[in-house]
């Protein structure tokens, strides 16, 4: 095991990082959340990920300028702290560290889920089991190994995503054999367009800022990147034409193929059915095996960004010195494990809820997501104020963009809060109370030392 004083090692390059906001964005969240966003807004539920794809790229732009301002910066906490001050930087790596162990606790509950669709006698907890000891050894491996399995895990998926959205618009429009091309009559039939309302809408935009989740992960690759402020601004602007891209084809095709009531009467994912309907031998398993592999992706990158927030952590002594440690390949060991004792957490959960605890576990996330953003917005918003001119990287019609996003954020939500179960709610609000008073204690502790 390596010494304390040892540092992250700059190793991953604008691929990399590329793919790894993809892998950790289109996961559990595209391929199991679809069905749950459509249930609740119809073939509204286009819209809703639409409003979302702009709400991220407004505050991917803000946290790009904030990186090329801040070289320096290890995480997103360095860029917030030098803005907003040590509470909302405290409150948001904590947070942040939550949203992923949670995820990934999620994430795995949901790939014992498409196992189960070969391995049906099995039950959830030790699919999930399986999946997670992967995971944990795919991190424990040197950065770069690890760098480099992400992004062939995000472009297998990707590749798929485009055969989907292209198999999805031949089956749309062009009738052979027994199908019949229903054209774009799913999307007013069975209710109309807006089936559940505008009240659907809100309700789906708590499922859609969770999908979106993740994309934020490029800035918690900045102490392990090569030029930070050349590659971060360019990694933002190509992943999220993707992840926008990547959702709204995807999601417009589902509603539009199958009746949006219908979706969620099945077990299997859309994404399968929609493959069945192709009729292509065996096109079921070939993408229930990729939506597998895009839900272990997006682990990968849940564990990685969890166990660096916790390292800087560690640097900083916020926590114990043990999780700063790196092993000789340079990866902070005690970190992952931390952090991937979560997995296992999840898996003890699923003894009990089973596939129910991705629902559970959903909703407490996409409040933290919301929470996440929000700081990062107000961080933009400041930062602009102390250092108005920025070379290399500046956001386009600042500040009403960054305006635009902190409004829509705080209205979802308002929305969400008077939609979503009060058991989640207060489950999240106990959290953030209890985030909130250990920084209290920490802080009054530290005062207690120093007058003493």
């Amino acid at each position: 095991m390596g010494q304390d004083n040892q540092s992250l090692q700059r190793t991953m390059t604008s691929r990399h990082i590329m793919m790894m906001a993809l892998g950790g964005s289109i996961g559990a969240g595209l391929f199991k959340g679809s069905s749950s966003a459509i249930d609740m807004a119809g073939p509204s539920v286009v819209i809703a990920y639409l409003i979302g794809g702009i709400i991220l790229l407004f505050i991917m732009q803000g946290l790009a300028e904030m990186a090329v301002r801040n070289s320096k910066a290890r995480t997103f906490r360095d860029l917030v702290q030098s803005t907003l001050g040590h509470f909302p930087a405290y409150f948001l790596d904590w947070i942040y560290w939550k949203m992923w162990v949670l995820n990934i606790a999620a994430e795995a509950v949901v790939a014992a889920i498409f196992l189960q669709y070969w391995f049906p006698d099995y039950p959830i907890w030790m699919l999930a089991l399986s999946v997670s000891a992967l995971v944990t050894i795919v991190n424990l491996l040197s950065v770069r190994i690890f760098a480099e399995t992400e992004y062939w895990l995000a472009l297998i998926k990707i590749s798929v995503i485009i055969i989907f959205i292209l198999a999805g618009l031949l089956l749309l429009f062009i009738s052979f054999g027994q199908h019949s091309a229903p054209g774009l009559s799913n999307l007013t039939e069975h209710g109309g367009f807006f089936p559940q309302g505008p009240g659907g809408l809100i309700t789906a935009m708590l499922v859609v800022i969770y999908s979106y989740g993740g994309t934020e992960i490029i800035g918690v690759t900045l102490a392990e990147t090569k030029d930070p402020e050349k590659v971060v601004p360019k990694a933002v602007r190509s992943t999220l034409t993707r992840i926008i891209a990547f959702y709204l084809f995807p999601f417009f095709i589902i509603v539009s193929l199958i009746p949006w009531n219908q979706v969620n009467a099945v077990q299997e994912s859309p994404f399968v059915l929609v493959f069945k309907m192709i009729g292509i031998p065996g096109a079921d398993h070939i993408m229930n095996a990729v939506i597998l592999l895009a839900i272990i992706s997006s682990m990968n990158s849940g564990l990685y960004g969890s166990s660096r927030v916790l390292y800087t952590q560690a640097v900083d002594g916020r926590v114990p010195q043990i999780f700063s440690r790196l092993s000789e390949k340079k990866v902070p060991v005690y970190s992952i494990l931390m952090c991937t004792s979560s997995l296992y957490i999840g898996v003890l959960i699923s003894l009990f809820a089973g596939s129910k605890t991705f629902d559970y576990l959903m909703g407490s996330l996409g409040y933290t997501v919301l929470f996440i953003w929000l700081i990062i917005a107000f961080a933009h918003l400041k930062s602009r104020k102390s250092q108005p001119a920025v070379s290399g990287y500046h956001v386009k019609w600042f500040p009403y963009t960054t305006w635009f996003a902190i409004i829509a954020l705080i209205s979802i939500l308002i929305g969400v809060i008077s939609t979503t179960s009060i058991v989640i709610t207060s489950i999240t609000l106990g959290i953030y109370l209890f985030i909130t008073l250990t920084y209290i204690i920490k802080t009054r502790y530290l005062h207690t030392i120093i007058e003493s």
